[in-house]
């Protein structure tokens, strides 16, 4: 089967598609072949107003639900624009949707304690136009079961990368960074993962504050700035980075305050403007090694271990370089998705692919050794063409 993965992620910097190629594999295993991927940039108007969908004080109903709406329209014409320029016959299409909100921990409300998400994106509409069935809504399911509904890569992670003589870290850097960490050999419901932290959201907040970009091009301008290291230290301290997994992120942890309060921090021992984005981006390289230290490397410790990233991260060379001398003293091997055969901007729509085909044939699409759910369920909800 032929399933078109879509992926809008909290960066919110556009629509990624993944044409992927699935076929069962004994009981409930997949074999998971990528043909093709695009990926279209949201305009500034549809960036801007997802984002302030995000971090709205307030807002109306009328503008939540037509943004339900634009998105359903937006992730429509990527998907034909797709099929257009590699024709294929697609018979199932899996959509993350674009997520505004996500308390991944219970909290109370109206009398009642619970964890909620919210992904926005009207399915009918492409289901629709495209005569498809849509497989979306992904991260209630797991919650429902006691989940934190993230991460919903490391079932797509074990089945493309696992490997039975080396393990495998692999670490998504897109507006949150979040990692799934394969032993050599080991089962699925050995699997640990959780998000690390920041990823390039920060990085893009100041960017976009400061030199009025949507980010920073290959690192071009942390590589000009000076790391405060006094402001790491103290960002590192925060509690997120010292809770021990399952636990998620997002916007609401890392968001627009948050990147204000370190712009703030940061303007106390420098007014460079290049400063406070190489301390952002020093800052993430930081977070993601310090998860490792913490809670990847007593799991790998028996073997050699490759460190693969994909997302926008991969392609910051100023973060990658930080990244990589972090892990000197591991001696891990360091690169990216695409020297597997995998995209980096690419991954995180492939995985939605196979969570819909899981789902389409009733398999559950979690690990409950990444979310935390009581069990493993069929994750999403169908809308039938």
């Amino acid at each position: 089967m032929i399933v078109a993965g879509v992926m809008s992620g909290t960066s919110a910097d556009g629509v990624d598609v993944a044409l992927v190629k699935i076929g069962a594999r004994g009981t409930d295993g997949a074999s998971v072949k990528l043909l093709a991927h695009e990926a279209f940039p949201f305009s500034r108007a549809m960036r801007r107003a997802i984002l302030e969908a995000m971090n709205a004080e307030s807002t109306t109903t009328a503008q939540l639900a037509r943004l339900g709406w634009r998105l359903g329209i937006a992730y429509t014409e990527a998907v034909q624009k797709t099929l257009t320029a590699h024709p294929c016959a697609v018979k199932l299409i899996g959509c993350h949707g674009q997520t505004l909100y996500h308390q991944a921990r219970s909290g109370r409300f109206l009398e009642r304690q619970f964890a909620c998400t919210w992904q926005a994106g009207e399915m009918a509409v492409m289901a629709e136009r495209l005569r498809i069935p849509v497989v979306s809504n992904f991260r209630p399911a797991d919650m429902a079961v006691g989940g934190q509904g993230a991460p919903l890569v490391p079932l797509a992670d074990y089945l493309c990368f696992r490997d039975l003589r080396r393990a495998r870290v692999l670490q998504n850097i897109g507006g949150i960074g979040n990692v799934t960490t394969i032993p050599a050999g080991a089962p699925a419901d050995k699997i640990v993962a959780f998000d690390t932290g920041p990823g390039n959201m920060v990085i893009d907040a100041l960017m976009q504050r400061l030199f009025g970009r949507p980010y920073d091009a290959d690192g071009r301008v942390a590589a000009r700035g000076k790391v405060l290291n006094a402001v790491v230290r103290e960002a590192m301290r925060a509690h997120f980075f010292r809770r021990t997994p399952p636990k998620s992120a997002g916007r609401e942890e890392f968001g627009s305050g948050y990147a204000d309060a370190l712009l703030r921090a940061c303007r106390r021992h420098s007014d460079r403007d290049t400063d406070a984005v190489a301390t952002a981006t020093a800052l993430t390289a930081e977070s993601i090694a310090n998860a490792y230290r913490r809670f990847t490397l007593p799991l790998v410790m028996d073997a050699p271990v490759d460190c693969i990233v994909s997302g926008g991260g991969a392609r910051n060379g100023t973060l990658m370089r930080m990244l990589s001398e972090q892990l000197e003293p591991m001696k891990w091997k360091l690169t990216t998705s695409d020297a597997l055969g995998f995209p980096a901007e690419a991954k995180e729509a492939m995985a939605f692919a196979l969570l819909a085909w899981q789902t389409w044939h009733q398999r559950p699409g979690n690990l409950p050794s990444a979310t935390g759910a009581k069990r493993a369920v069929v994750l999403g909800q169908v809308t039938y063409a």
